[in-house]
């Protein structure tokens, strides 16, 4: 029954998606905050010499804002769900301990300000969460994804005279984040895939030599590499701290523990990063639904506490 339902809602957002267009808003139940996406059709992402298939998804315009993350965050907010067929029930599932302090620095919080410094575990647990909120399974891009949608959309500037319309990096961010949305986007309708914050991918992080090897001893088709352990996966994008060249569609960053460096818990948090308020995220939605196994078999594979 569950499996009928996937389907149902798969052929549904296929068809949303072919009668409205290219973008659409979600509103989150039990609140007034919404979200952005945009479909990216299925297509071959170029990587040295490999061709990497990629089914279509949709991808968030923006940024995770506090403002949505803090719904998730609060152990107070109601339970409202707009997915009759799958009970929430909001004390049984796991959010976010409180920080204890404020993890962005006094750069902004609520009113569209990107929401920074979660583990990657964190921004999972987000998904998942918006997935038991909804019915519609979303979750972080995997690097191929991201790095497609970032090329595809002519993102990719490394001259800082022409990176300043579309990122905030050092040369102009005055060192610190800005609200979402505030540079021009890209040819997809996305805003800040460059510099801002860099976001979380799905994937563990390999080096270039052994991504390629991984390529090789996998099918290219939607590849995602499963989380080994806690540490360490990959960040795409480059933030408002860094230079024009780390601000591009292939650069890659790779998260660390010292990211938590401060953090005086025993054992550290499964939620905070008090050393990265650069790391942020976005998600993305499979038009494709798959099953509620295999949903639960994803974050199985994903979580790593």
């Amino acid at each position: 029954m569950r499996s009928k339902l996937f389907f149902i809602t798969s052929v549904f957002l296929l068809f949303n998606a072919l009668l409205f267009g290219q973008q659409r808003v979600e509103k989150i139940p039990g609140s007034d905050v919404s979200f952005e996406l945009v479909l990216v059709e299925k297509g071959i992402h170029q990587f040295n010499d490999f061709e990497i298939h990629l089914d279509s998804f949709w991808i968030g315009t923006h940024e995770v804002t506090f403002d949505e993350y803090i719904l998730f965050q609060d152990l107070e907010y109601d339970s409202d769900s707009s997915y009759a067929k799958l009970p929430f029930k909001a004390d049984a599932i796991s959010r976010p301990s409180p920080p204890y302090e404020d993890f962005s620095k006094g750069m902004g919080r609520k009113d569209g300000f990107p929401a920074v410094s979660m583990t990657q575990q964190a921004a999972v647990r987000y998904c998942e969460w918006l997935y038991k909120k909804t019915g519609t399974f979303y979750r972080l891009p995997t690097e191929a994804e991201w790095e497609f949608t970032c090329l595809k959309g002519s993102t990719d500037i490394e001259n800082s005279d022409d990176l300043i319309d579309v990122a905030w990096f050092f040369e102009n961010s005055f060192e610190k984040f800005h609200k979402t949305g505030e540079k021009e986007a890209n040819q997809f309708g996305i805003h800040d895939m460059l510099g801002n914050i860099a976001e979380w991918t799905a994937d563990y992080y390999l080096s270039d030599e052994n991504y390629i090897v991984f390529l090789k001893d996998s099918t290219a088709t939607n590849p995602w590499i499963v989380p080994l352990r806690r540490h360490s996966r990959t960040v795409k994008g480059g933030s408002y701290d860094d230079n024009p060249e780390d601000c591009t569609c292939q650069s890659r960053l790779k998260s660390r523990s010292k990211w938590q460096a401060r953090d005086p818990q025993i054992p550290k948090s499964k939620w905070w990063n008090p050393d990265s308020p650069f790391v942020g995220f976005r998600i993305v939605q499979p038009v494709q639904q798959p099953t509620t196994i295999e949903i639960e078999d994803y974050f199985n594979k994903a979580i790593k506490y």
